[in-house]
């Protein structure tokens, strides 16, 4: 084993002079080198590097061990695969059992399509707490009053006389948390941890802290906010009166290794201190507050006098189940300068961003102690061009006026200039209006914007030659990253709950654009907690016990279904199938149970349409059948015969029900023949195959009687495009899509529009949000129409790519990179005097099937050769990596 293994590290000098094949872009759980894994058998991944034309894996073999010079050597190995001949990239470690804290290092070598081998360079990772009883501190808080304001500050002092080898602190909370270590702040990780159903599931967060850590005195701070665990903002969704509602409370072990080979954990306990922060106020939904005058120098450094703060109170865990946070976090991931600043008065002032984001604002001001200042923050202007919140507050219900909604409070200490920024809050805003007791003099550039959000890998790239659309396009990807934060919401502003409807509506989107699948399995993981014995789901997660009795039907809480099938089409992972297959099937039997002979009237049905909603029974039961099939899709893939018996024949049953009752089959028409009564039969499956081309037909006509403009509602977004682009409709997709005038995406747009907004009309009295992503399918649309770019079921993970662009007419140019777990995919196109050219990149270790639709006379070359087409109506291909220069003219 010894000899094989160096003569593979030997060939990492001839790698990078022959140009072999290299594994790259290692993984585990989707993270690079990541600490805390609780998952006792990780997912390791990577990538393979070479350009040249048919690039493959042809077999691997992995090896992990405890530390880099053992690996490379061949020694202490905890694991070494046999060499796999197979061209998969994702492989979950079989070894020895992991253990708690352990650190472990792995690479993987490759053979290509040559037979050459090659090792990637060595990746890592660290294992978290793993079981409840490896934790040594004790939950601690500074009371159970849940009215109490003041968030509170907690502190310990402690020596540390060894040589240090690492640290790492180990930090559960039920609320939101800053950790300080030696009065530097820890990570640039915000809104910590991620919301979950905190009576059924804790996150704790793993931090390497060996760099703050100092020999002599050192000492912890921690800073705790509410977040959704103590909500003393009242709004229509009782999250006031959530079961799990309490004071913040926090566990840390800071766990330090020596170099000596011994270990010392500083844990939480009645050693440690308490007193109330200058964070008079926070709430996550509505604001923050701070007193600058309450501050406290030197609170988190080692030599601070805490004589006067008070003992801490022992609390019990919020929940049993308390497990890493192993996802990529929230941070401030764009600072914004203000666009436009006006100068209402002395004391007024209105800053402008020039676009609509999620997030916070900061100031820095001079003024004199206990001037009050005022941060109101809004999407909208009124009459007077003032900050105007109407459009946002309609769910917010005050019991008085000390908690403005989106409007924080800043109160100066008076001693020169002082800066202010939330901590455990965020907003969705444009504007942010600053008023102040006394007057102050402010300019542009003492207010900048952060647009936060769960901070993902950008995957696709969109660039056409049509403005509007690429417009559209990037207010798409706003609106996504503006409803992410740690799970998917419906808008940053007047709710920031977990739609479940919203969300399955964009997961493509969001799966094209950004490397999502670690937000997805821990929402996945709130489904689970929220889930009912009886299957049933509600329609926000997580959720204080709101939304089980209205929302919630398929058409909404089918993402239980939808976006596990998703993900194992994008990744090529079955283990969110699995970890929700029980759950899945649960919630198809609550259909089952609520369905009178495979229809159900369950469900809110086409939301926010244009004018013409479709019957609830038809849009609910079509998404019945969706979870049926994707029920019995994943019951083949994990190998469950009887399952899978059993649920093909109950999608058949509820397709033969829909079509029985809503098709007429003369005619090809379902129901009175609207665009979304004849898109979402045709995008889901339901169409028989000798009447779609007539349905797509009349689906066609419809769109052209509506002068090619949208007459749909949420669930209609989803499938008018796609419906008219797969059924020989592309042209006329792409008008609708490219419209400008009302009702469009692109009518937005041209209002100004930064984000996608949640209702048609600009002017709408109700339901108006301007930052919501549910009509957001148009930003994956881009990429399986236009691009061409789509999953292959029967290769998931991109390994096999379907391509299929259209070139459509009015548009001269278009352009898609996607990064799949593969490597980058280029599809881009344009036409020339010389024809349509159309550049592919296939990544390496993947291949395409192409299929190009061809005009009457049309040929297609590559690179100068011409290609044999077997019909004159379409030319197919089946393409090995590479790069490739096709011509159709």
């Amino acid at each position: 084993m010894r000899t094989s293994f160096i003569a593979t590290c030997a060939w990492l000098v001839l790698v990078s002079t022959l140009g072999v094949a290299k594994p790259i872009n290692l993984r585990c759980e989707y993270l690079i080198n990541p600490i805390g894994v609780d998952v006792a058998a990780p997912r390791l991944s990577w990538q393979l590097d070479d350009s040249s034309q048919g690039a493959a894996q042809i077999a691997y073999q992995i090896w992990v061990g405890t530390d880099s010079l053992g690996l490379l050597q061949g020694k202490g190995l905890e694991w070494t695969s046999s060499k796999i001949s197979s061209n998969q990239t994702l492989q979950t470690y079989t070894g020895k059992p992991t253990q708690a804290f352990r650190k472990y290092f792995w690479t993987v070598a490759v053979w290509g399509s040559d037979g050459q081998k090659s090792t990637a360079n060595i990746g890592s990772f660290e294992m978290g707490m793993l079981q409840a009883s490896n934790w040594q501190g004790s939950w601690i808080s500074d009371g159970r009053d849940v009215n109490l304001k003041p968030a509170p500050y907690f502190r310990k002092a402690f020596g540390v006389t060894k040589k240090i080898k690492s640290a790492r602190a180990y930090i559960a909370v039920a609320g939101l948390y800053e950790l300080y270590l030696n009065g530097q702040r820890i990570g640039n990780q915000r809104l910590d941890p991620m919301y979950t159903r905190f009576d059924r599931r804790t996150l704790y967060v793993t931090h390497d802290v060996t760099a703050q850590l100092q020999n002599g005195q050192n000492a912890i701070g921690v800073l705790l906010g509410n977040g959704w665990y103590n909500h003393q903002s009242t709004a229509v969704w009782f999250f006031h009166e959530a079961p799990w509602r309490n004071r913040p409370t926090f566990c840390l072990d800071l766990r330090i290794a020596f170099t000596d080979g011994t270990t010392e954990t500083i844990r939480t306990g009645k050693d440690w201190k308490t007193d109330l922060s200058p964070v008079i106020f926070n709430s996550i939904y509505t604001a923050e507050h701070y007193d600058a005058r309450l501050e406290q120098a030197g609170w988190h450094l080692p030599n601070f006098d805490d004589s006067k703060w008070k003992e801490v109170t022992f609390r019990a865990a919020p929940s049993t189940n308390v497990v890493s946070q192993l996802m990529h976090p929230i941070r401030d991931v764009e600072e914004i300068a203000v666009k436009k600043m006006s100068k209402i008065n002395d004391t007024t002032y209105l800053f402008d961003l020039g676009r609509n984001i999620s997030g916070v604002s900061s100031l820095k001001v001079n003024g004199a102690s206990g001037t009050r200042i005022r941060l109101k923050h809004s999407e909208l202007l009124n009459e007077q061009g003032r900050a105007d919140l109407s459009n946002i507050d309609v769910h917010y219900r005050p019991t008085d006026d000390s908690d403005p909604f989106q409007t924080d409070i800043f109160i100066l200490k008076g001693e020169g200039e002082e800066s202010f920024k939330p901590r455990f809050n965020y907003k969705g805003f444009q504007y942010v209006e600053v008023t102040a007791n006394r007057p102050i003099a402010l300019t542009a550039a003492s207010l900048k914007g952060y647009f936060m959000h769960s901070d993902l890998p950008v995957l696709g790239q969109v660039q056409s030659s049509n403005p509007t659309l690429d417009k559209i396009w990037y207010a798409a990807n706003n609106s996504y990253l503006s409803n992410l934060f740690g799970y998917p919401t419906d808008c940053p502003q007047r709710e920031k709950n977990g739609w479940t409807g919203d969300a399955h509506i964009a997961s493509e989107t969001g799966l094209y654009n950004f490397d999502g699948i670690t937000v997805y399995e821990k929402w996945l993981a709130d489904h689970r907690d929220e889930q009912q014995p009886n299957g049933v789901l509600p329609s926000i997660i997580p959720t204080s016990g709101w939304g089980y009795e209205w929302g919630n039907g398929p058409d909404w809480t089918s993402s239980m279904a939808i976006i596990p099938w998703n993900i194992y089409l994008f990744y090529g992972d079955t283990k969110l199938l699995g970890d929700c297959y029980d759950n899945i099937k649960r919630y198809v039997e609550a259909i089952t149970a609520r369905s009178s002979n495979g229809l159900t009237t369950w469900g809110l049905g086409d939301w926010v349409p244009v004018k013409s909603k479709a019957p609830v029974e038809l849009t609910s039961s079509i998404y019945y059948f969706t979870d049926a099939t994707i029920l019995a899709k994943a019951a083949k893939l994990l190998n469950k015969t009887a399952d899978y018996e059993k649920y093909t024949a109950l999608a058949q049953q509820i397709k033969t029900a829909i079509n029985a009752k809503y098709l007429n089959v003369e005619k090809g028409i379902y129901g009175n023949g609207t665009q979304t009564e004849l898109s979402a039969p045709l995008h889901w499956g339901i169409v028989p195959p000798e009447l779609k081309a007539k349905v797509a037909a009349n689906l066609a006509q419809r769109v052209k009687a509506d002068n090619v403009h949208l007459d749909v509602g949420l669930l209609g977004t989803k499938t008018i495009l796609n419906a008219l682009s797969d059924n020989g409709y592309a042209d006329l997709a792409y008008q609708m899509a490219a419209q400008e005038d009302f009702p469009s995406w692109g009518w937005w747009i041209k209002n100004g529009a930064t984000t996608l907004y949640e209702n048609w009309p600009i002017d709408a009295k109700s339901d108006i949000s301007m930052n919501h992503i549910m009509f957001g399918e148009i930003g994956a649309w881009y990429y399986k129409a236009l691009g061409g770019i789509k999953p292959d079921p029967g290769s998931p993970g991109f390994r096999n790519i379907l391509l299929q662009p259209h070139f459509v007419a009015g548009l001269e140019q278009f352009s898609a990179s996607f990064k799949t777990p593969q490597g980058e995919l280029l599809s881009s196109w344009k036409k020339t005097a010389k024809g349509i050219e159309y550049e592919v990149i296939v990544p390496a270790n993947s291949t395409a099937t192409l299929r190009l639709d061809l005009e009457i006379g049309q040929k297609v070359s590559n690179k100068g050769q011409i290609l044999v087409s077997e019909s004159k109506k379409y030319f197919t291909k089946q393409l090995k990596a590479g790069s490739y220069d096709f011509l159709i003219k």
